[in-house]
């Protein structure tokens, strides 16, 4: 997956206000076909953006929760539709969550999100 670089592109995500949410992670997503919030410089591929506060812990629990998330979000990619573009928010308990609960929520936040722009798209 790239990643969410700019300011803008985080603001724009977080800005569409379309979430799913667990226990430790809130995802927020953007389909870029969205003829609302299209622009010239949308791109193709799957993008996404992590966020993880102070209030997670300390810059190593910062920094942990950040490359689960990473490899979490590369494993389960093909769930989301294309040109899609999301932000992982890290919840305060997601720095003592385990691996494995991370790993479910985020197959399932991610199948929601498919489920969620399929539906959007049938109406």
């Amino acid at each position: 997956m790239e990643r969410l670089k700019s300011h803008r592109d985080f603001v724009t995500v977080l800005k569409c206000r379309r979430k799913v949410s667990d226990k430790d992670i809130v995802v927020h997503y953007l389909v870029c076909d969205d003829s609302s919030v299209l622009d010239d410089t949308a791109t193709p591929a799957r993008r996404v953006g992590l966020a993880v506060s102070k209030a997670v812990g300390h810059a190593v629990t910062r920094n942990t929760v950040k490359r689960r998330f990473r490899v979490l979000a590369r494993r389960y990619e093909s769930l989301l539709p294309d040109h899609c573009d999301i932000v992982m928010r890290a919840k305060p308990s997601a720095a003592s969550a385990d691996f494995q609960s991370l790993d479910d929520q985020v197959s399932s936040l991610f199948a929601a999100v498919s489920r969620k722009v399929a539906k959007r798209d049938r109406r």
